[in-house]
């Protein structure tokens, strides 16, 4: 999808370039990628259910459920009122099962991974990340775009993610944080609008006044009994009215429905693991393929360590076989090393001790337990080091996880995950 320019002041280079990535429905999204026969139909994913039970609350519902009223955080047992499950609805005449949808239970674990795969490409692509959920982060990328170039910038990350991971992100940018997020949720799903410099303060004056970053329910209650019900409305308030009924935090807002926000974009701590993989196009069983990607690999996410002055500590990989099966396992060393030539034999052995013969659909390198002090790194006198573990007896930092059959499939019907 194009991206779309505001009316307002010609772009101008100089500025601080934001963008705000926004994965589209990211859970449901994942399970989509699990079963994709899932593309297309209503679907909702409940945190605290379970297959077949009526507790629980919507995490994420698509946009095919929203059409039927089902909301984030609404309980369970009020979404199989609006949208009822597809073997209910094929084991009860009086439900139509052209309006049902499916339903499938948070794996956490799983989109964690998937939004591993994201994160790596986002950081790929800009200087400065600031991850504020498992689906969302800010980008400053000021030293590397120009206002001239920046929407080609955004279609290109969006493309990467689509083609590289396949969820669909949604991306906002504009000279400041909060611009941007809101740019990022004004043309979902796959969505791409640039709020460039001149341009915020009319970009928002039309807004609901809920838009305005700070201003929840309450607020926009309060704020619409005082006459102000748009982001305009906001900006253009009394300061000192603001002041006396909701003290500093209504001058905030008020500077952020005007496009004032000098807030950086700063990142969340030092990253805890860094990781480089790729999907193999299509599904193969070739161990010399599957090597010659993890050596490559190996040395893109150690050079990657190398760069942020990064020491790791436990080195490992990750198998995805099918359906969609994740295996990760990891070698420990005695003291963190900055070593490339070392993260790929280690990560060659541990393939070659158990994935010589698996159908692989992805790889990957992960290199974890990082430090970032100036102290001297281990001195391995080499991977026979009696003191370091032999891979059998590493045990896996993960297990590899079955999809199962699907809960929700109407009789007679074949399971959806179909690779």
């Amino acid at each position: 999808m194009d991206a779309q320019r505001l009316p307002g002041a010609p772009a101008r280079d100089g500025e601080r370039i934001v963008a705000h990535v926004d994965m589209d429905c990211f859970y449901a999204a994942c399970e989509r990628l699990r079963e994709p026969a899932l593309d297309g139909e209503p679907l909702v994913v409940g945190m605290g259910f379970e297959p077949g039970e009526t507790i629980g609350a919507v995490a994420t519902a698509s946009y095919e459920a929203r059409e039927y009223g089902v909301e984030s955080a609404m309980a369970i047992s009020e979404a199989l009122e609006k949208l009822p499950r597809k073997l209910d609805a094929v084991e009860d005449p009086a439900l139509d099962v052209e309006e049902a949808g499916f339903y499938r239970p948070v794996d956490m674990a799983y989109y964690q991974s998937i939004s591993e795969e994201v994160r790596t490409i986002l950081h790929d692509n800009a200087d400065v990340v600031r991850e504020v959920s498992i689906d969302e982060a800010y980008l400053d990328v000021t030293d590397r775009v120009t206002w001239a170039d920046v929407a080609d910038w955004a279609r290109e990350l969006k493309a990467t993610i689509a083609s590289t991971v396949g969820v669909d992100a949604s991306v906002g940018v504009a000279p400041t944080m909060s611009a941007a997020k809101v740019a990022s949720d004004r043309d979902k799903p796959d969505g791409l609008v640039v709020v460039e410099p001149g341009e915020v303060r009319s970009f928002f004056d039309p807004l609901p006044i809920e838009d305005v970053h700070g201003v929840g329910p309450v607020t926009a209650s309060e704020l619409e009994a005082l006459d102000i019900e748009t982001a305009g409305d906001l900006a253009a308030a009394d300061p000192d009215v603001l002041d006396d009924h909701f003290g500093d935090r209504g001058l905030e807002i008020r500077r952020y429905a005007r496009g004032d926000d000098e807030r950086d974009v700063t990142p969340r701590g030092k990253p805890k693991s860094l990781s480089r993989e790729t999907a193999i196009g299509g599904q193969k069983e070739d161990s010399e393929y599957h090597r010659e990607l993890l050596s490559t690999l190996g040395e893109a996410v150690a050079n990657r360590a190398s760069r942020k002055e990064a020491f790791y500590q436990t080195i490992g990989i990750k198998v995805v076989t099918p359906p969609f099966d994740i295996n990760t396992r990891a070698h420990s060393l005695p003291g963190p090393v900055d070593d490339p030539a070392l993260v790929q034999e280690v990560a060659l052995d541990l393939y070659d001790a158990e994935f010589t013969d698996a159908t692989v659909r992805k790889i990957g390198v992960r290199v974890s337990n990082l430090s970032f002090d100036d102290a001297e790194q281990a001195n391995l006198t080499g991977w026979d080091d009696p003191s370091v573990p032999d891979v059998d007896d590493v045990e896996p930092i993960g297990e590899a996880r079955s999809t199962g059959e699907s809960p929700d499939l109407p009789l007679g019907q074949s399971r959806l995950t179909d690779f």
